[in-house]
């Protein structure tokens, strides 16, 4: 089990590069700040991948041995915003019927599913995973699915299923054997019903959770995620499979706004919950590790994630 964190890409500054290899991480996530901007936090950082200073330190981590993946809210970016105008029928509608194109997708349209699938292949090429893992999400928000005619009575996790079999559809055109997450998250805390999932898909788990105080199996608020775990694994097998947890997520303590809060973390708790993920089959297990940066050191000082990683 390789340790794992991810942050933000502007967060990949040179003394983040030194942290990360002097802490003993393996992987390194970079998330762009997803929510109603997440598409154009996702160009921004196709732009940064760009630049030499930023290809540089992606150098310097991998000649250390530290592979780089994506962890991305990408829908909005694969199908832009703008092609409603055109192809009002490649988005969702709403409760009444009505199509709108404030998030994802209507996944019942071919044409639809055909464009993401070409936009993705693009979108591989400029951030190619070492991991052979890629983690294209679905549009950062709940209650986002599709109720036309089609899609009406659907489940979830139905809905994104059929989106993520043709996200690997992209992936493959540019990596054959590359692999992308069914991302349990929102409203797809549960199995598909109906859709079966490609050869190549694999669970990601993420259970949003504020409070890390407590053991996660121990917390009675969390009961209705322990019975997803089950019937996640069970339908998804345990090979590939990844928990992202919220241990030193200090974008969601801070409420998404900066300055960030000082961060304390309890590394009792986050061994507990590693070996309660061990102990169902998770294979992987990750953190985000946001608003831990420069200008967190520039007022607290070093940031936790050597206390984390010695908790693997």
């Amino acid at each position: 089990m390789k340790k794992s964190i991810i942050i933000h890409p502007e967060e990949l500054t040179d003394n983040m590069v030194n942290r990360v290899i002097d802490c003993g991480v393996e992987v390194l996530g970079l998330h762009p700040v997803g929510g109603k901007r997440a598409a154009e936090s996702l160009t921004a950082l196709v732009k940064l991948k760009g630049t030499r200073e930023f290809e540089e330190r992606l150098r310097t981590l991998r000649a250390h041995g530290i592979a780089i993946e994506y962890h991305l809210h990408a829908l909005s970016y694969f199908l832009p915003r703008g092609l409603f105008s055109y192809h009002p029928e490649w988005f969702r509608a709403d409760a009444c019927g009505q199509r709108i194109n404030d998030m994802n997708m209507c996944p019942s349209n071919e044409e639809a599913l055909l464009y993401v699938s070409e936009r993705v292949s693009e979108l591989t090429r400029i951030l190619p995973s070492d991991t052979g893992k890629y983690y294209y999400w679905l549009d950062d928000i709940a209650d986002a699915g599709c109720h036309c005619e089609k899609c009406m009575g659907t489940d979830p996790s139905d809905q994104a299923m059929l989106i993520f079999n043709a996200i690997l559809k992209g992936i493959r055109k540019v990596d054959p054997v590359g692999k992308q997450c069914f991302l349990a998250y929102a409203d797809q805390k549960m199995p598909p019903m109906q859709v079966q999932p490609e050869e190549g898909i694999f669970l990601q788990f993420a259970p949003m959770r504020s409070n890390t105080d407590s053991p996660f199996n121990e917390n009675e608020e969390n009961r209705s995620l322990l019975n997803s775990i089950r019937s996640l694994l069970d339908f998804f097998g345990r090979r590939d499979s990844v928990v992202l947890d919220y241990w030193l997520d200090n974008s969601l303590f801070s409420g998404w706004k900066k300055p960030p809060i000082a961060l304390t973390i309890h590394p009792d708790v986050i061994r507990k919950d590693i070996a309660f993920y061990r102990a169902c089959g998770f294979e992987e297990i990750t953190t985000f590790a946001c608003y831990l940066s420069d200008d967190y050191v520039r007022l607290y000082g070093e940031p936790p994630i050597a206390d984390y990683i010695k908790c693997y």
